[in-house]
Protein backbone atom coordinates (compact mmCIF):
# COMPACT_ATOMS: atom_id res chain seq x y z
CA UNK A 1 0.00 0.00 0.00
CA UNK A 2 1.77 3.07 -1.30
CA UNK A 3 1.50 6.48 0.43
CA UNK A 4 -0.32 9.89 -1.40
CA UNK A 5 1.42 12.53 -0.21
CA UNK A 6 0.26 16.11 -1.51
CA UNK A 7 3.90 18.02 -1.95
CA UNK A 8 2.81 21.91 -1.20
CA UNK A 9 5.92 24.22 -2.36
CA UNK A 10 6.22 27.46 -1.18
CA UNK A 11 6.64 30.22 -4.19
CA UNK A 12 10.79 30.52 -3.27
CA UNK A 13 10.68 26.54 -3.56
CA UNK A 14 9.05 26.61 -6.89
CA UNK A 15 11.30 29.42 -8.22
CA UNK A 16 14.45 26.80 -6.62
CA UNK A 17 13.22 24.28 -8.87
CA UNK A 18 12.67 25.88 -11.69
CA UNK A 19 15.86 27.57 -11.87
CA UNK A 20 17.50 23.96 -11.12
CA UNK A 21 15.57 22.46 -14.01
CA UNK A 22 16.77 25.27 -16.22
CA UNK A 23 20.42 24.76 -15.32
CA UNK A 24 20.14 21.14 -15.99
CA UNK A 25 18.47 22.13 -19.40
CA UNK A 26 21.57 24.78 -20.18
CA UNK A 27 24.20 21.82 -18.87
CA UNK A 28 22.90 19.50 -21.14
CA UNK A 29 22.47 22.11 -24.63
CA UNK A 30 26.23 22.67 -23.58
CA UNK A 31 26.96 18.68 -23.57
CA UNK A 32 25.38 18.65 -26.50
CA UNK A 33 27.23 21.88 -28.31
CA UNK A 34 30.70 20.79 -27.51
CA UNK A 35 29.47 17.03 -28.21
CA UNK A 36 28.91 18.24 -32.02
CA UNK A 37 31.95 20.67 -32.06
CA UNK A 38 34.43 18.35 -31.00
CA UNK A 39 33.22 15.27 -32.98
CA UNK A 40 33.01 17.13 -36.13
CA UNK A 41 36.84 18.15 -35.59
CA UNK A 42 37.31 14.65 -34.68
CA UNK A 43 36.10 13.55 -38.25
CA UNK A 44 38.28 16.02 -40.14
CA UNK A 45 41.49 15.01 -38.22
CA UNK A 46 40.60 11.35 -38.82
CA UNK A 47 39.76 11.64 -42.45
CA UNK A 48 42.65 14.05 -42.88
CA UNK A 49 45.41 12.08 -40.97
CA UNK A 50 43.95 8.37 -41.89
CA UNK A 51 40.91 8.13 -44.21
CA UNK A 52 42.31 4.54 -44.12
CA UNK A 53 41.08 3.74 -40.91
CA UNK A 54 38.33 5.09 -39.42
CA UNK A 55 38.56 5.98 -35.40
CA UNK A 56 36.06 8.62 -35.25
CA UNK A 57 33.29 6.56 -34.72
CA UNK A 58 34.37 5.20 -31.30
CA UNK A 59 34.32 8.00 -28.95
CA UNK A 60 31.22 9.88 -31.79
CA UNK A 61 29.51 6.55 -30.50
CA UNK A 62 30.39 6.64 -26.62
CA UNK A 63 29.97 10.10 -25.78
CA UNK A 64 26.95 9.96 -27.50
CA UNK A 65 25.73 7.11 -25.69
CA UNK A 66 26.10 9.87 -22.67
CA UNK A 67 25.15 12.93 -24.22
CA UNK A 68 21.58 10.43 -24.79
CA UNK A 69 21.56 8.97 -21.21
CA UNK A 70 21.68 13.01 -20.00
CA UNK A 71 19.05 14.31 -22.26
CA UNK A 72 17.06 11.11 -20.82
CA UNK A 73 17.34 12.44 -17.24
CA UNK A 74 17.11 16.04 -17.73
CA UNK A 75 14.17 16.28 -20.03
CA UNK A 76 12.98 13.15 -17.58
CA UNK A 77 11.57 10.69 -20.16
CA UNK A 78 12.11 8.08 -17.42
CA UNK A 79 10.33 9.69 -14.47
CA UNK A 80 11.80 7.21 -11.89
CA UNK A 81 15.71 8.98 -12.92
CA UNK A 82 14.05 12.75 -12.38
CA UNK A 83 14.39 14.59 -9.26
CA UNK A 84 10.53 15.13 -8.43
CA UNK A 85 10.93 11.42 -7.90
CA UNK A 86 13.52 11.87 -5.17
CA UNK A 87 11.72 14.29 -3.36
CA UNK A 88 8.56 12.60 -3.80
CA UNK A 89 10.39 9.08 -2.45
CA UNK A 90 12.31 10.87 0.66
CA UNK A 91 9.14 12.44 1.71
CA UNK A 92 7.32 9.11 1.60
CA UNK A 93 10.18 7.33 3.54
CA UNK A 94 10.03 9.90 6.09
CA UNK A 95 6.24 9.75 6.52
CA UNK A 96 6.45 6.21 7.12
CA UNK A 97 9.56 6.39 9.58
CA UNK A 98 7.60 8.65 11.78
CA UNK A 99 4.19 6.40 11.37
CA UNK A 100 6.51 3.56 12.48
CA UNK A 101 7.76 5.75 15.53
CA UNK A 102 3.96 6.84 16.53
CA UNK A 103 3.12 3.06 16.61
CA UNK A 104 5.63 2.36 19.70
CA UNK A 105 4.45 5.29 21.50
Amino acid sequence: MGVIMEINYNEEDRYYLAKKKVENIKGFYSNLTAFIGVNIILIIINLWTSPQYLWFFWPLLWWGFGVVFHGLKVFEVFPVLGKDWEERKIKELMEKEKENKNKWK
